[in-house]
């Protein structure tokens, strides 16, 4: 991540953990949600966990699809105990929590969905009203010092009033790997601060959309024993100019491929 979005995270964070008498003085329970939004591969689930260990939080992963119904997902919420983050991921493969209201246009095609929905919904009964009483209703203002998280790869499916500041109030992207990010990742992997390799990548990686998974894997040694600094740079410019081909060359069959530019 870059450095900069990176502190300015850590910042909120901490912030909130020491919040408790800005809390208590505005009348706000002490809670906070974060959306955490992007493409697979981008960090999501450890960012969470980094966010743990830099709060020494308890932290609950809650599987919506496996929760019977709105009470029991309360339960849930009055089980978890203070200084936790809740951790619902996912979020729009999660039951019908991503519709929009209803229109007479939809009626149809909705109507038509119906079957499918009630067997997606067969083993539970939660509710998009249930959710919003779970991250901000009464019962969520009993706790103290939490976090609520939710990740999705599709933050446009989400309904509107699920995400809205007061209920998610920190929207965090997770994006593709920048320059700043790889030179992490490769200070972490290689123990590797520069090389002459590392303009080459610049200049293709503002040109190549690749997740940070992605890199971190072509940065991998290929054996513990002896690590080869420019092998490992070398697998990863080989990936990254395989890319730019694709998007440069794409198939017919294939449309071409929407480029960020640093």
């Amino acid at each position: 991540m870059d450095p900069d979005k990176k502190n300015e995270i850590i910042d909120d964070l901490l912030t909130f953990r020491d919040g408790k008498q800005y809390y208590a003085k505005v009348g706000k329970p002490w809670k906070r949600g974060y959306l955490l939004y992007g493409p697979p591969g981008t960090g999501k689930s450890s960012m969470i966990a980094s966010m743990t260990n830099l709060l020494n939080y308890d932290v609950y992963d809650v599987e919506l699809t496996t929760v019977t119904d709105n009470s029991e997902l309360r339960r849930l919420l009055q089980d978890t105990t203070d200084k936790c983050i809740i951790v619902i991921e996912d979020i729009d493969c999660s039951l019908s929590l991503t519709g929009k209201r209803k229109t007479q246009q939809k009626e149809d095609e909705e109507d038509e969905s119906d079957d499918d929905e009630e067997v997606s919904n067969k083993k539970s009964n939660v509710t998009l009203s249930g959710l919003l009483n779970f991250i901000d209703g009464l019962w969520s203002a009993c706790g103290k010092e939490r976090i609520i998280v939710f990740t999705t790869n599709h933050v446009e499916k989400l309904d509107p009033a699920l995400i809205r500041r007061g209920r998610m109030d920190k929207h965090i992207e997770m994006s593709y790997c920048c320059f700043e990010g790889f030179k992490t990742l490769t200070k972490n992997y290689l123990d590797l601060e520069s090389h002459d390799l590392f303009e080459t990548i610049r200049s293709l990686i503002c040109e190549v959309q690749m997740t940070p998974a992605d890199v971190a894997e072509h940065l991998m040694p290929k054996s513990m024993s002896k690590i080869f600094e420019k092998d490992c740079l070398d697998n990863l410019i080989n990936a990254l100019e395989m890319k730019l081909k694709e998007i440069d060359n794409p198939k017919k069959d294939v449309g071409t491929s929407k480029v960020e530019t640093c």
